[in-house]
This record gives C-alpha cells, structure tokens and sequence, in this order.
C-alpha cells in the first residue's frame, strides 16, 4: 500500500518538475489575460480599419463584405445546387429546404476529385483575389468566377442554372446556424484554416453604397498581424513555421492558431528541445526532423484526458525517439501550451468581434449565437472547453451560445441562395403593395382638379346642399391691416380643455400683441350634461379669470374659438351642427352658440361681454399670420386633422347675398372624397381605416392625410406584412393588434433622418414589437411611404385653392402665403418639405411661401374680433 502511494507521489513530483521546466521553456507562448485583452483591443482597431474607406487599401484584415444582408428566417423554400470548392476535392449538393416539416433540410452529394492537372491548369461576381491551398490555375486570380461558371454552363449546353450567391464557407458556417437559431450573427472556422464573420451595421462598411440596415462581413482575420502587429508574441519556431511555409509573410495570426500549422510548431519545439538535450536525451531522428510527420491530429490525440500519455508514448515511438515516461509527459505539456495558446488567441479576436457587436447595438449586455465548424474545435478534446472560458473572461458582458454547424460550405450555400430568393421574392411583394401608395404627377393634378370642382360645387347656390367640400362662409371679410388696436378677450373650447385669453393688440409703430391665458378643465360629467350647465361653467371660468387678471367691469369684445362643425349665419353667429370629440351637451345642437354663452352670461348677473365674432381654428390661423404677414390669405392645419380656409371673392360666394369685396372661407375640406370621388387612390388600408374609425364613411380625406390617421394605415399595413410572413418573423403581438397604438408622433420619430435603425428598434420595442433590423428598416419605409402620400395629397388641396384665387384675380402670376399650424406640419420631418414641393410641382404659376402660425384659436380669435370691431366702427361712421 505504502509502495504504491509513494510510485504515485513520485510521479506526481516527476509530472510537476516537467510541466515547470517546459512553462519556462514556452514562457513566450503563455499569454496572460492582460495581453490577450491587447490583443482584442488591437484587432478592433484592424477591423475598423479594414471597413473603413479611407484604411481598407493598406490594412491587413479586409473585413470583406458579403452582400449578404440576412440571415434566415425560417420560412425557406426550395430545391437548390450547392457547388462546393475548396479543396482537392468538390461536392455538388442537391439541397431541399422545405420549412412546412419542422424546417427539414434534405440533403444528398456527391463527391469529385479535382485532377492535379486541372488544378494547376487554366481557368476557363466574385473576384478571386488570390488562390490559397495549393490551387494555382492560370487567368482566374482577378477575374469574376460568377462569370466564368456561367460561361462553362452555357458552353456545354445541356443544362441551364441560374447562380445567386457565391459564397465563403465562414459565411456558410453561420447561415446553416442561423437557419436553426436567428440570433446567430457570427460564423466562426478552427479548422485547418481559421477565419470568422459577423453581421455588420451597413453605415460602418464604407465599401459598400447605403447605410440601411446589415450586412455579413467576412474578416479573413488569418492575415491579422501580417503588418507586424503581433511581432511580439510571435515566437522563434512561429518565424520558422512562416520561412518554411508556401506563403513567407502571410496568414500569419492563422499559423499561430489553425490545425494546417499546430502539428507543425509542436515538432519544430520538440527538435529544439532535443537538440538541447531537455528530451528524448538529445536523440533526433529523420523522422522528427521530416515536416509533415508530426501532425494536429497527434497534437488532439496526446491530450486526451486518460489514453493522452499512452497515445503519446506510440506516436513519438513510431517517430524512432524512444521516450521516457518523462518525455511523454513533457511532449503532452507542449501540446497543452501550443493548442491552449491558439484558444487563447482565437477567443481574444472572436472577443473584439462580440464587443463591436454590442457597442452596434448599443445593449449593456450582448446575447447572440455564433455557429462554429473546423476540425481543431470539432475533435481536439479540450480545445472548445478552453476556448469557451478564455472568452467569458475576456468578454464577460457578452452571453454566447456556440452552435456546432453542419456542412457550412454546402447546406451554408443553399441557405445563403435561398435566402436571397426569399427577400427577392418579399421585396417583389413589398414593392408591389407599396406602390399603390405612390402617386405621379398625372395622378396628382387629376386629385387638384377634383378638389377644384368640389370647391365649386360648395359655393354654387344650386349644390352646396349636396357638396361634400362644404366651402363655409366665415364672416370675416378682411385681414388685419395693422390699424387693430385694443384689449380683448378670446375663448378657446375645442377639447376637455378650454382657455381664456386677454389680448392686448397694440397699432402705431412699435405694433406688438401681448397675451395672458388660463387654462381650464371641463369635467366629463359637464361634457355630457346640458348645454345650460356646460355654458354655466365656461362663464364661471370667464369670471375667474376675469378677477384673475382684475379687469371685471368694463363690457370687453369676445372671439369665441369653437372648433366644432358650425353654420355661421354672420360673424357673430354660428350653429352647432353636431358635436364632436366626446362631447354630448343635450339641446345645443342646431342652436346658435354664441346666444347660449350670451344667455349665461345674462344668467350669471356679474359682467357682460360683447360677442362679437365666433371663430374657426383654420380662420385662426391665417389671421395670426396675416397679421406678421400682409400676403398671407390662405390658412391651412395639419395637425390631428386637416382643414384649410382662403380669402374668395364675394361675387363666388353664390350661398351668400353680395357681390362687393372678399370673405375667408372655411373649406372643411376633410370631408373631400365622402361622395366616392378619391375611390380609385384609396387603398384597402385607408377602407381599413375608415370602417372602424367613430365617423365611417366621413372625412376620407382628412383620414388620408391627418395626423390622428396616419399612424394607423401604417399599423394595418405592418399587421399584414406579419401575416405575409415579411415582419416580425410572421407573429402579430397583442401590441400591434391595438387600435390608436402607432401614434403619428412615432412616424415622425422614426423617419427621423438622425435616427439610426437601432434607436428605430428601440422604438418598435417601447411599442412591445420585438424587431429585427431588416424589420427596422421595413417599419421605416412603411412610415415614409404613408407620410409622403399624405404631404402630397394635401399639397394638391392646397395647389387647388392658390390656383383658384390667382384665376379670381386674372393673374399670370400669384405671390402668396400659407398660414399654417398643426403637429404633423411642425414636427414630421419630411412632410412640409414635400408638401411644398408638390405645391410648386403643381401650381408653377404661384409662389408660395408657408409661414408657421402660433396659436391661431387664441391669438387668432382676439384679431378676427379686433377685425370685426374696425369694420363695425368704420361702417358706423
């Protein structure tokens, strides 16, 4: 028992005096942690160097891009060949993808040998830079392989194939992975070459057109180092390795890590070492010194856990160098630090990879999948083990799952080709639905000449009663000329708030406008009281704002900003002619409302107020500009909703009696459209829209254009691209199934030109809408597609009305300005830009300049009643 134990301290004491001995042999290829970082940080840098215009020529990792844009999605399908060059030998594969069954692949091959005559013959778009393993054939380095398959193809004549991809076999790597797992985004090789690609944000990769979503770099990092960057952690017998190899000066990082050269380095050390008289007691034999003798697979076989010594002892018998016990020990510990050097060294390039990945995304923590092929990770027992944790050290912000792929350069093949046959196929489609969004001029002009009828049909006597565009008289006759003078009051009431301002319009040379308001709330139950009590609490709130401000006495002129469809029978009368936006006041409708306020007033006993005109929003607006502004004579909102008013000659008014001067008239031109005539430009999204919106059948127009819209024909429009399999990888979330859940303030956010597609996930996700990039950049054309529709279909309204008023006035040429107001106009941030470029398109004959209103209910009010007052006095004098 005794004995034993001490035989087995003995060699425990032999195998540490060894292992010593050799670490301080190898002390060079012992890599520390704070090296290995180095050397991450190192390779980050080469990696935007080689994306980078500007570097690409002269730096050393190329960072190749693939034009592979996505990776599968697991709705694939098809009957692909697969041609597989890279060797001595090829495959051709039949490959089936059918993702019906369980995502099933079915594939069969057939194996070729590639004659050596052949491979070093003549070559009868990818462009072959250079030919690496041993292939030398003639007039193919620099020329397009696409190009001449096709022409051997065609050349023979028998059959016919149409080539869609070319593919490197890192990329098929991660492409058969990702078929199985879509968060894979990198393929990495450890085989008898190495090399790893990842999915790149577009806007880094300078060598390629577009910065819209990602595209598969291929890094061919074996060239890292080639610049000198690694000179010092080569060793002397990695210098060696690279004067006897076929390509002195090349692939450097690759023969310090991939199984073509481990075998290799392990023999040169063991010479050395020999020769030193440190092994086999400084026997050398022709075998140790022949290349090629000693191989990875040896290197795999000596560190396996139990046989590993024994494997040892045969392998360096048949080497003809009779070793000791000892010798097997210390020949497996060499091993160890050759093959844990190349993990070592992998996982701090793969690591620069995974951190460059997470700073793209701008996440905390990274998640992904890297699909893994190569003989040295497949069948060297501790190399992944090893590999796996020198990369949780390095990059410990980062949960990696490691994917072993199958057959990457054949099944990667048909991936790659079939899926760029389905985002050919999408994009078909896509296109195809999207287009009946897209409006030419001829389409356009025929959309202004519509309004234009229906704006006359509005004024004519005979057919205002059955026009849709009802071309309401506003009652207010002129723009401020500047002579206003005075204090006023205004009311604003379109919503669950109202506002009371005092304006104090000032003339003379130093005009100015100075204003103060109060905001007050209308409770729900006042909302859908009586109209008495409603018109009870807005006079209450007059008269606290009156005491507020300490003006309570003197009977001051009123404008009533009342945003609900009215009839306005003057300035200072308008009937409701149903209420809108919640409110249900019992017997107002078909009431005069400034009555029912002068009846409160009454009722109350406490001040009195002279209403003297009640104001449409729209009108509002173009009187706040007008007075900025002489020329401005046309109003226009664009905000929840749509309406535009302009200054029209009385003699056209036929609803009214009078020929003499001009009225504003407020067009209500949402409802353009309601009898049918935008039918053929409406799509199935906009009926969508309209069938379950509270009004319809009402306001199409305004539903094509408004902000309150908007963002809901772009949530049916994605609802059905999910169906179809083009988004969200085919799942309608419960998010996206809520009415009102796309707000219009998120297309503007979105087309946001300084918003990058990750801050647009970051949006969708807000929304609960899990979102790939390739969804991004779908989501993303979706809005433009939708808003540009809506800026250039107002823009032919508008074009309809500063037509009109030019012809009124016999004019070749208008010069005119647009009052205008409205969230969508002020914060999207292409609508007014395309809205005026549709204008100037389709009125050549006008130009028009848009001035930004500010608070055209409030403001707007206080100078439609200073207006009113002026012209009362000048026709009392």
């Amino acid at each position: 028992m005794i004995a034993a134990q001490l035989l087995a301290y003995y060699f425990t004491e032999l195998k540490d005096d060894q292992v010593k001995k050799i670490d301080k042999y190898l002390y060079a290829m012992r890599l520390s942690d704070e090296t290995l970082l180095d050397i991450m940080n190192r390779f980050k840098k080469e990696m935007k160097n080689g994306l980078s215009r500007d570097f690409n020529p002269t730096a050393t990792v190329k960072m190749l891009p693939t034009f592979v844009r996505s990776i599968p999605d697991g709705s694939e399908k098809g009957d692909f060949i697969a041609l597989d060059l890279g060797g001595s030998s090829f495959r051709i594969l039949r490959v089936q993808v059918n993702h019906e069954q369980n995502q099933a692949v079915h594939m069969e091959s057939e194996v070729y040998d590639t004659p050596e005559n052949i491979m070093h013959g003549s070559g009868s778009q990818a462009i072959l830079i250079t030919w690496t393993k041993r292939f030398k054939a003639s007039g193919v380095e620099g020329t397009d392989v696409v190009k001449l398959l096709d022409k051997a193809i065609k050349k023979r004549g028998d059959y016919d194939a149409n080539i869609v991809a070319v593919v490197n076999d890192t990329v098929g790597t991660m492409m058969t992975c990702g078929y199985d797992d879509q968060q894979c985004e990198v393929g990495l090789i450890i085989g008898t070459g190495t090399n790893a690609c990842y999915m790149e944000e577009l806007r880094h990769i300078d060598l390629v057109e577009g910065d819209e979503g990602r595209m598969c770099v291929n890094t061919e990092w074996g060239a890292f180092g080639d610049d000198g960057a690694l000179e010092d952690i080569r060793t002397e017998f990695d210098r060696e390795i690279d004067r006897g190899s076929l390509n002195p000066g090349k692939q450097l990082f690759e023969k310090m890590v991939s199984g073509m050269y481990l075998g290799e380095l392990v023999r040169l050390i063991l010479v050395k070492m020999a020769k030193e008289g440190l092994l086999f007691e400084g026997r050398i034999t022709p075998e140790l010194l022949t290349r090629g003798k000693f191989n990875t697979s040896d290197v795999s076989a000596i560190e396996k856990n139990k046989e590993g010594l024994h494997n040892a002892k045969e392998i360096l018998t048949r080497l003809g160098v009779e070793p000791s016990d000892d010798d097997c020990v210390a020949v497996q510990h060499v091993c160890t630090i050759v093959s844990f050097r190349s993990a070592n060294l992998v996982a701090a390039t793969l690591g620069a990879i995974l951190s460059r990945l997470r700073d793209n995304k701008g996440t905390p923590r990274l998640r992904t999948t890297v699909g893994v092929d190569g003989s040295l990770y497949k069948t060297h027992p501790q190399y992944s083990r090893r590999f796996h944790k020198t990369l949780r050290r390095l990059v410990p912000d980062c949960d990696v799952r490691f994917l072993l792929s199958e057959s990457g350069s054949g099944k990667g093949a048909a991936m790659v080709t079939a899926v760029a046959y389905r985002l050919a196929e999408q994009h078909r489609q896509i296109e195809e639905t999207l287009a009946h969004f897209s409006l030419t001029k001829e389409m356009l002009l025929e959309v202004k000449k519509r309004m234009r009828a229906e704006m006359e049909l509005g004024l004519g006597k005979q057919t205002h009663d059955k026009a849709v565009v009802k071309m309401l008289p506003s009652f207010v006759r002129s723009t401020p000329d500047g002579t206003e003078n005075g204090d006023f009051l205004a009311l604003d009431l379109g919503g669950t708030n109202f506002r009371v301002l005092l304006v104090k319009i000032r003339s003379g040379k130093k005009r100015s406008v100075e204003m103060h308001n109060k905001i007050y709330a209308i409770p729900i139950e006042i909302m859908q009281g009586t109209g008495e009590e409603l018109f009870d609490h807005i006079v209450s709130c007059i008269s606290d704002f009156l005491d507020y401000m300490g003006i309570k006495g003197p009977k001051m002129p009123l404008g009533f900003t009342f945003s609900f469809p009215c009839k306005q029978t003057s300035l200072d009368a308008g009937i409701l002619i149903t209420w809108t936006k919640g409110f249900k006041a019992t017997d107002c409708v078909g009431h005069d409302v400034a009555t029912l306020l002068r009846e409160a007033i009454k009722r109350r006993e406490e001040f009195d107020l002279d209403v003297v005109a009640v104001v449409n929003d729209t009108v509002g607006t173009m009187m706040t500009c007008a007075y900025e502004e002489p020329t401005c004579e046309v109003g226009l909102i664009v905000g929840t909703g749509s309406n535009a008013c302009y200054m029209e000659e009385m003699k056209n008014v036929e609803t009214l009696e009078g020929n003499q001067g001009q009225m504003c008239i407020n067009m209500e031109w949402g409802a353009f459209g309601d009898n049918g005539c935008l039918d053929d430009i409406r799509t199935i999204y906009d009926k969508l829209v309209d069938e379950f919106s509270l009004n319809s059948g009402k306001q199409r127009y305004e539903k094509m254009i408004s902000g309150m819209y908007l963002g809901e024909i772009v949530r049916n429009i994605l609802i059905d691209f999910a169906k179809r399999g083009f988004l969200f990888r085919g799942q309608i979330s419960e998010p996206l199934k809520t009415r009102g859940l796309f707000q219009t303030k998120y297309l503007s956010q979105i087309e946001s030109d300084r918003l990058a597609l990750l801050q647009v996930r970051a949006i969708l996700q807000q929304l609960g809408l899990n979102s790939t990039c390739d969804d991004s950049i779908l989501v993303k054309t979706v809005c433009g597609v939708v808003s540009k529709r809506a800026a250039q279909l107002c823009g032919a309204g508008m074009a309809a009305v500063v037509d009109k008023i030019r012809e009124n006035r016999g004019l070749d040429r208008l010069n005119v300005t647009v009052g205008v107001d409205g969230t969508l106009y002020k914060l999207h941030p292409h609508f007014s830009r395309i809205m005026h470029q549709t204008v100037k398109e389709l009125s050549p004959k006008c130009n028009v300049s848009f001035l930004l209103s500010e608070d055209g209910s409030g403001k707007g009010a206080a100078l439609i009643t200073a207006v009113g007052v002026r012209l009362r006095q000048e026709m009392s004098s």
